[in-house]
């Protein structure tokens, strides 16, 4: 089922920043209303002022939200509830977290996986019905590559996007011939702030041949959602890898992830003993 994004409501969170901020830039000319959430409210103000400046008759709404808070998430949805149905949920906020799981900070990495699994499922358990109901709708999850295979040093953040690729999946079978489209983005390195909020302690940056921008991913996804796709992985190299990757058989994934394992447990660990690594 293909998604309808003219003239439809619009929730975009994580809409300060990124991907997100490029899917309101891109969804301003097309859609009648969009509802921006993030955490940046003074961000969240200029863009509304950008996307109304350029599209007056755009209604846009700004909704400052902490999404690692549930409390403030079912806030968030009274506060919304007078706009009427949303007709089109994008989950694009989320968050990264490097570390070794046992050195992980335990509040840091609750509070990802809140704001990647559990307000994902809340927004959408909550804005689903009345889209059932209308008869179409759709949503759009951003989701990454690694929601098909693994890392270390990130085990909390590719447990949650395993857990959204089995959600999408299962959304768009349950919801075959309701209306409701389902789609989910997987892309690899972006040229966002991510690497930033996730915190790179190795030292090695992202190679720029792996990284697309913002816009291209937005592009690529919103391109998938009116095309009634499962999911798209933007950009050729990330096209290729998830080619490779399904063709890869497990062991050898496993083999492949020692040494650079091995490696990051020895920067980490010398890292909290003060000293160089070995």
């Amino acid at each position: 089922m293909a998604a309808q994004l003219n003239g439809a409501t619009v929730l975009i969170t994580g809409a300060s920043s990124g991907i997100g901020r490029c899917f309101a830039q891109q969804l301003a000319g097309r859609a009648k209303a969009l509802i921006l959430v993030a955490r940046r409210a003074e961000r969240l103000d200029a863009l509304k002022t950008e996307l109304t400046a350029a599209h007056p008759a755009l209604n846009v709404f700004v909704q400052p939200c902490d999404l690692s808070n549930l409390v403030a998430v079912e806030k968030l949805l009274q506060d919304i509830a007078p706009l009427g149905t949303v007709d089109v949920l994008i989950n694009n906020a989320g968050t990264g977290y490097l570390s070794l799981f046992e050195a992980a900070e335990w509040e840091r990495m609750q509070a990802l996986m809140v704001l990647n699994v559990n307000s994902v499922s809340l927004l959408i358990r909550r804005l689903l019905p009345a889209m059932v109901n209308q008869g179409h709708g759709g949503v759009l999850n951003v989701s990454s590559g690694f929601g098909f295979t693994y890392a270390p040093g990130m085990a909390a953040y590719v447990a949650s996007k395993h857990f959204m690729t089995g959600l999408t999946h299962s959304l768009r079978a349950e919801l075959s011939g309701t209306g409701v489209a389902v789609t989910q983005v997987c892309p690899g390195p972006v040229a966002t702030e991510f690497e930033q909020v996730a915190g790179n302690f190795t030292g090695m940056g992202v190679p720029k041949f792996l990284e697309i921008t913002p816009e291209h991913c937005a592009r690529s996804g919103l391109r998938a959602f009116e095309r009634g796709r499962a999911e798209v992985f933007p950009g050729l190299t990330m096209k290729f890898l998830n080619v490779v990757l399904a063709l890869t058989p497990r062991w050898v994934l496993r083999w492949f992830w020692v040494l650079p394992a091995r490696a990051l447990r020895n920067k980490q660990v010398a890292l909290l003993k003060g000293g160089p690594p070995a």
